[in-house]
């Protein structure tokens, strides 16, 4: 039996013009967790990773903490949607930076609401798939997992394709997808166990390489 380490990426730069990077704390979440898993020693037998910026330089800092060589496959199917084209397809609204805790909140019932209308097929976002063609892009991977590998494999994603991978091996409904998603934590581990026929559930959104008092505040979730 092997176990998937699923990996949302480290902090990235909610509210900047361009969200696609890690932030430094982000960079040091994410070399963190490879020193965890370094001092665990779990040797993974292969890499998912989508192809998003913050996505490559979470892989990336998780190889340095590492310190071991690990060769990652590329996988659009774990990229995430896009947050203003799922809000936008219902709200055509100008929408204000979010940079207070008001206009925060606001974004994230937007963002709950437009989840919901493109899960349900009622809204199509532009330039994104189908929720359909989406979840597909996740399971593809979890298939691929099953079918190729046998030992621990390392998965670098989002909170969306790590919350819908959730919610396909435990057959949650939509609104409880949506749940898990908001709630998920840059750079935490969400684990399953896994055979050739089927994925289970070991942990979700774990946050142990963060423990130490060095890492104090360093929970962060956008």
């Amino acid at each position: 039996m092997g176990t998937l380490h699923l990996i949302r990426h480290g902090q990235a730069s909610f509210g900047a013009d361009d969200y696609d990077q890690l932030s430094p704390l982000g960079r040091r979440q994410a070399v963190r967790l490879g020193e965890y898993f370094r001092a665990k020693g779990i040797s993974f037998e292969a890499a998912l990773v989508g192809t998003l910026r913050r996505h490559v330089q979470t892989f990336e800092g998780i190889v340095e903490g590492l310190e071991a060589p690990l060769q990652p496959l590329a996988w659009p199917g774990l990229n995430e949607y896009d947050a203003a084209a799922v809000i936008g397809a219902f709200h055509t609204q100008p929408l204000a930076v979010p940079d207070t805790p008001e206009l925060i909140r606001h974004h994230f019932r937007l963002l709950r609401d437009g989840l919901a209308r493109w899960m349900r097929g009622q809204t199509q976002p532009v330039g994104m798939p189908s929720y359909a063609d989406f979840l597909q892009g996740v399971t593809s991977a979890l298939d691929h997992v099953r079918s190729q590998y046998a030992g621990d494999v390392l998965l670098v994603s989002s909170g969306g394709p790590i919350a819908t991978a959730v919610g396909h091996v435990l057959g949650t409904s939509a609104e409880t997808t949506i749940e898990l998603n908001l709630r998920i934590r840059n750079c935490s581990v969400t684990e399953f166990a896994f055979t050739p026929r089927r994925h289970m559930l070991l942990s979700y959104n774990g946050l142990p390489h963060f423990e130490h008092p060095d890492c104090a505040g360093w929970a962060t979730y956008t």
